[in-house]
């Protein structure tokens, strides 16, 4: 699986993981505007994520931040240890510094609020090259 070597020539395979069913179907559409990007599957919490990862094996987790049963920081912690070379995108409502933060410290190698489309596919590009993406945001 070398995804991020052949972005132009391979579909990446991408995981959408939040609880609110039309969030997900939003997430989806954004991603799938790219012509090389394909959510292979949804899950609606952490845990649902953690379960279905080895199954679908995807190239770009794009996870929410508040959810049931498991949030999305302590999935990142979970998925960074069972695979640590797969991206994760932390997405949110509302994003802070404290909270971009935590997410790299969960493992998460970018944080953007999930209502910015162009965020989200800027977000998703810069995880596929190795990079990362976390806006700079004021400490308050």
């Amino acid at each position: 699986m070398v995804p991020f070597l052949r972005e132009q020539e391979t579909e990446i395979r991408i995981l959408v993981v939040d609880d609110n069913p039309s969030v997900r179907r939003y997430l989806r559409r954004a991603l799938e505007q790219h012509e090389h990007w394909r959510v292979c599957d949804e899950a609606r919490d952490g845990q649902d994520a953690v379960d279905r990862f080895w199954k679908i094996r995807p190239d770009v987790i794009v996870l929410d931040f508040q959810m049931p049963a498991m949030n999305g920081l302590d999935a990142a912690r979970i998925l960074t240890r069972l695979s640590p070379e797969t991206p994760i995108l932390i997405v949110t409502l509302y994003l802070s510094k404290q909270l971009s933060d935590e997410a790299r410290k969960a493992g998460a190698r970018g944080a953007c609020v999930k209502t910015d489309t162009v965020s989200i596919l800027d977000a998703v590009g810069a995880l596929l090259r190795h990079e990362t993406y976390f806006p700079q945001l004021s400490p308050n």
